[in-house]
């Protein structure tokens, strides 16, 4: 690839919005073991792991703690799994060494899911572990209990609003059986606000609770929720509560944002296989080296990794998602030094992959091996030293050439998933901007509260969007000079479940004629996708949307350092 000419700026620190490191309101004293942290276990586990994905002998699509829903399982015979639940071989000391081991810091465990069930001794309801189950145990204690004795954080999953079982309780897509009606408002009153008074009471002070699905949570009903939370002062909570209630960190799921979340903290939440709880039909799983990169992904751009484990009817975590956690914990002995307490990447983009930092050195996560075995670093800075993290005492070469440092790699990589390679340096990153930044961008239409220019300010929390009623919209930058650029990074607004899709097509401009560069059809979630290097000022994206009027994050453009 041509290298990409860029405008280098010397200033003391990143352009803001890129920063991904800016305190916002609640970024205080308790988020501080937090945003050391990094990386931490999700555990769905309840008496959807009985059926485990099979309804009357038929595998049922989805997730399956969803199974209820999807199915549209009857209460009284989805009561029925629970004398099947009696989880012999539930080990909580081996969970959390698994999680450690994993470089987990972290555990966060579902109290109570939409199927209503309590995980722990609920006082206000008998559909709980203690009463419905043979087990006759509270699963939450002793968990809590090896938590603390090993040094790992403990958090619980609370479904506040949706409820399959208990009357009033909120369902996804309606209520199906008529023993599912009843009063919401009642509902929060004698069963979701009690049981959250219970797990935050019970277990000594937990340090995070997750709420999830804020299904008619208007913002009365949401209050009486954060009144409970404003008595644990120390209590990190995520944005799901509803009622415009933000909490402490927004949840991207399945899916890394393309460029995290500005002035927020954040955590991407994320399955091994394709599900939450246990499903026995499910077999599709993600490799160690999609995990950890994955991992370094969320980190670089400021996150928390939250990675799921499902266990089974019978306390048993399945084998493959053992395995690939210890993967995951070896590749952090040798190179934990560049994920925890790090900074997010000072580099808008890499095109051989990610970099994060700790005070006076980079870390450089190298995904894709050069093909000259130089490392080409765009920023300014004096280099003082550069070595690979697997052996500080090898010393690397550095030349610098034009506006980047070049890092003489060795022949062999150590390791062919991620690489790091530390770079220690003087000053504040003097790096270049993204070639978008600051450039002028118009819209075929665009509303009032979400204009163009949104797109290019490197937060997921603005939008553009195109008039109501149109299928159809055209965006066209100018980047002010000629660019070389081989990387289209689009961000969308939706969930990678509600399947929304969008055409997209990438078109420069050459003399007065719009050439093609690529048409992808998007996910709903946005995008990265890398092309053969086209050298133009002007670039054009052509949206259609099938089912309403065009929308997008972000719109980015890069090319190779």
């Amino acid at each position: 690839m041509k290298k990409l000419t860029l405008t280098f700026i010397a200033i003391a620190c990143f352009l803001k919005v890129f920063s991904q490191n800016i305190p916002s309101s609640k970024d205080d004293k308790k988020m501080e073991w937090w945003k050391e942290a990094k990386f931490g276990m999700f555990i769905h586990w309840g008496i959807y792991s009985v059926p485990a994905g099979v309804y009357k002998d038929k595998p049922v699509k989805g997730i399956g703690e969803w199974i209820m829903n999807t199915a549209k399982i009857p209460v009284k015979e989805y009561q029925s799994y629970a004398p099947q639940f009696n989880p012999d071989k539930y080990n909580p000391e081996a969970w959390v060494k698994m999680a450690k081991d994993a470089g987990m810091k972290y555990i966060i465990i579902t109290s109570k899911h939409h199927d209503g069930f309590a995980m722990f001794d609920s006082k206000v309801t008998d559909w709980d572990i203690m009463d419905a189950s043979p087990y006759k145990k509270d699963i939450l204690k002793p968990l809590v209990e090896a938590c603390k004795k090993a040094g790992i954080k403990i958090g619980f999953y609370y479904s506040q609003a949706q409820d399959w079982v208990h009357p009033g309780g909120a369902a996804s897509g309606g209520s199906w059986d008529e023993a599912q009606k009843g009063s919401f408002d009642a509902y929060l009153d004698k069963i979701s606000i009690p049981q959250v008074k219970e797990i935050l009471s019970n277990y000594g002070e937990p340090d995070i609770l997750w709420w999830d699905t804020p299904q008619n949570m208007t913002p009365e009903r949401a209050a009486k929720f954060d009144a409970i939370v404003k008595q644990h002062p120390n209590l990190i909570t995520n944005n799901r509560l509803g009622g415009g209630f933000d909490g402490d960190t927004e949840t991207p799921e399945q899916f890394v944002p393309s460029t995290g979340f500005p002035g927020r903290n954040w955590e991407a939440c994320m399955t091994i296989n394709d599900t939450w709880g246990f499903k026995s039909t499910d077999k599709d799983w993600k490799s160690a080296k999609t995990l950890i990169r994955n991992l370094t992904d969320v980190v670089s751009k400021g996150g928390n990794f939250l990675l799921n484990v499902g266990p089974d009817a019978h306390g048993e975590i399945p084998e493959a998602s053992i395995t690939r956690l210890a993967e995951i914990g070896n590749w952090l002995k040798i190179n934990k030094e560049s994920v925890y307490g790090t900074t997010a990447s000072p580099f808008p983009f890499l095109s051989w992959g990610r970099a994060t930092r700790k005070q006076q050195k980079l870390y450089l996560h190298i995904f894709d091996n050069p093909a000259d075995g130089k490392l080409k670093v765009p920023m300014l800075n004096k280099v003082t030293k550069a070595y690979l993290l697997s052996d500080s005492t090898k010393l690397l070469q550095t030349k610098r050439i034009g506006k980047n440092m070049e890092v003489m790699l060795p022949k062999q990589l150590p390791d062919t998933i991620n690489t790091v390679v530390v770079l220690e340096f003087l000053g504040e990153p003097n790096v270049a901007p993204s070639p978008v930044s600051g450039k002028k961008i118009t819209a075929s239409s665009e509303q009032p509260n979400a204009t163009a220019k949104n797109l290019l300010d490197g937060n997921r929390l603005t939008k553009w969007e195109a008039v109501k009623g149109q299928k159809d919209a055209v965006l066209e930058i100018d980047l002010n000079t000629v660019f070389d650029i081989s990387t289209l990074i689009v961000d969308e607004p939706w969930h990678p479940w509600e399947d929304k899709k969008q055409d997209i097509t990438l078109e420069y401009k050459q003399g007065n004629n719009w050439l093609p560069v690529l048409k992808v059809t998007t996910g709903g979630i946005g995008m990265i996708k890398n092309f053969t290097p086209v050298k133009a000022r002007y670039f054009k994206l052509t949206i259609h949307n099938q089912n309403t009027q065009p929308t997008l994050l972000e719109w980015q453009l890069y090319g190779s350092e």
